[in-house]
């Protein structure tokens, strides 16, 4: 499990902290991190069985743990309000934005219509941190923390009418086959975009609260199993040489917890695959302001949320 020396220099005691995929992995550890510090961690989960059995797990490491499971589909924007709505009149001061899905070998839609790994990764999490921003706002020092990727190197820069394209129907803006790689690396770039966005225009607003990315290196999660199967190449290459979930949770905890962090940083293990969490510059795409505009106008559109920093 990842140790309190990686939880910062915050006292989590009376803080609640919402992670999504919080049934294993990143989001286990991470929650595990938390709750050692004394936070209140909600596990928001596709699976309550799946989320009550990593509470379960994290307990027998962490017995003094408070812990809640509450049902989240990413996937579907009625399941992220349903979810929202019960924080209408709650404080929330730490999200991290952790769930996480593949895109398939071929293109899968969500059942608003979008690209799955889109929809899922970036409009999904877009909409519940939009939705959750009055809970947010009442924290005194807020943090959002959303999870980017090796795999943005795939998108070199940022076409806007692809985003949309790809958004709504996976085509990546051009006649070329579906390339789920590609789908991915677009949706975690969104993710990138947007917590750069938001701490942007959280600052313009002075606002109380620190948005941050997190890109947790090459880590050995259920993401690859999951794309190409437990025998796959990339399933094999990761359990050899990828590190493990709970080392790479520690740029996820850094990123939640770290006050020295003024927000907008881009965080990722020092070797870029693994290592210790330290900040450094991100691709010049993902913090132009023009890019995050767009993005950001694209992200309100598609899911109907539009950001407001009122309490």
């Amino acid at each position: 499990m990842v140790t309190l020396t990686d939880v910062g220099n915050v006292e989590l005691a009376g803080r609640t902290a919402i992670v999504t995929g919080a049934s294993s992995g990143l989001g286990e550890a991470t929650t595990a991190a938390l709750a050692r510090a004394g936070a209140t961690v909600v596990l928001a989960v596709r699976s309550q069985d799946r989320g009550r059995a990593a509470a379960d797990r994290i307990r027998t490491v962490v017995p003094h743990a408070r812990l809640a499971v509450a049902p989240l589909e990413l996937s579907s924007l009625d399941s992220v309000a349903a979810f929202a709505e019960q924080y209408a009149d709650r404080t929330v001061d730490v999200l991290v934005n952790n769930a996480d899905t593949t895109a398939g070998r071929t293109r899968t839609t969500t059942p608003d219509g979008f690209e799955l790994a889109m929809g899922t990764n970036h409009l999904g999490h877009f909409a519940l941190t939009v939705r959750l921003l009055p809970a947010l706002l009442r924290s005194d020092h807020a943090r959002v923390v959303h999870l980017s990727s090796l795999m943005t190197r795939l998108v070199r820069s940022v076409d806007p009418a692809a985003l949309e394209r790809i958004g709504r129907d996976g085509s990546q803006g051009d006649a070329r086959p579906y390339d789920p790689g590609l789908a991915y690396g677009q949706s975690k770039m969104a993710c990138a975009v947007t917590g750069i966005e938001l701490d942007r225009r959280a600052k313009m607003a002075g606002a109380h609260l620190c948005s941050v990315v997190a890109d947790p290196g090459w880590a050995s999660t259920g993401l690859f199993a999951a794309a190409g199967g437990e025998d796959g190449l990339s399933a094999r290459a990761t359990r050899a040489v990828a590190a493990s979930s709970e080392s790479a949770a520690r740029v996820l905890v850094r990123a939640a917890t770290d006050l020295t962090l003024v927000g907008g940083e881009y965080l990722r293990p020092h070797r870029l695959t693994h290592g210790r969490p330290v900040v450094r510059r991100p691709q010049a795409h993902l913090t132009d302001p023009r890019t995050g505009q767009v993005v950001w106008e694209l992200s309100e559109r598609a899911t109907g949320c539009t950001l407001t920093f009122r309490r």
